[in-house]
């Protein structure tokens, strides 16, 4: 197989996934993507350093960030993990797309279709651990109402200063005077509703409850969260 001097280069450029794109794939706003990165990378959770490239739209410049695959579904474990076939898919044509092997020699074309079945069987055991837990409040919880923070607890199964911990370590919530607080981008996304009650003695209190949709956002996450321990581990 010829290949040509342009094509060779494309061919050897590092495989990546952009921010964007990612974005785009799972319908959540790009600068909410990107603060989970950030998030990530603070926490010292991906493989390789964050490296912002610059595109352009609308005559305007802006900043995405590129991944490597391990990165990315790091990414999409925690933001949407019904996603992660969809990524998967992804990647795959990409990496096709990039490392075509001569398959005029037999040898070569025969080792390339055993590393590729062998790479399918690999993605589909990780599936395999994560989508039933991911999957199962889809279909087995039904959520009609707001629930707090306490009845979110229960709902899931999951001890009360576990549960705040990984609010807190994912950026989902913040203490404001005490109180668990959800970050601005996700009462903006419709995750939260917080309301402002007035009690007998005429004290104000913040109230915050998760919405049927900030319910199930959150549930998927818990459910990557068991999935990516290891095995043994006490919930």
């Amino acid at each position: 197989m010829k290949i040509s001097v342009a094509g060779f280069a494309t061919l050897h450029q590092p495989v990546s996934m952009s921010s964007r794109e990612l974005a785009e794939l799972i319908d959540i706003p790009h600068g909410e993507v990107k603060r989970l990165i950030k998030s990530l990378e603070t926490a010292r959770r991906l493989s390789q350093p964050l490296c912002p490239v610059d595109y352009r739209r609308d005559d305007k410049i802006y900043q995405e960030y590129r991944l490597n695959k391990r990165d990315s579904l790091a990414v999409i474990a925690r933001l949407s993990p019904a996603f992660t076939p969809a990524v998967l898919d992804r990647w795959h044509e990409r990496e096709l797309q990039h490392d075509l092997p001569d398959f005029t020699n037999p040898a070569v074309a025969a080792r390339a279709w055993a590393e590729e079945y062998e790479q399918r069987q690999r993605l589909e055991q990780r599936l395999a651990v994560i989508a039933p837990k991911a999957d199962f409040f889809d279909r087995y919880v039904v959520v009609n109402e707001a629930m707090g923070f306490r009845q979110v607890c229960k709902l899931l199964k999951v001890k009360e200063p576990e549960f705040r911990q990984f609010l807190l370590e994912r950026q989902i919530m913040y203490r404001l005077s005490g109180v668990l607080t959800p970050h601005r981008q996700h009462l903006e996304a419709g995750r939260f509703e917080v309301h402002t009650i007035t009690g007998e003695n005429r004290h104000a209190f913040t109230q915050v409850r998760f919405t049927v949709k900030g319910v199930k956002w959150i549930a998927g996450l818990w459910a990557a969260h068991l999935a990516e321990r290891p095995k043994g581990a006490v919930a």
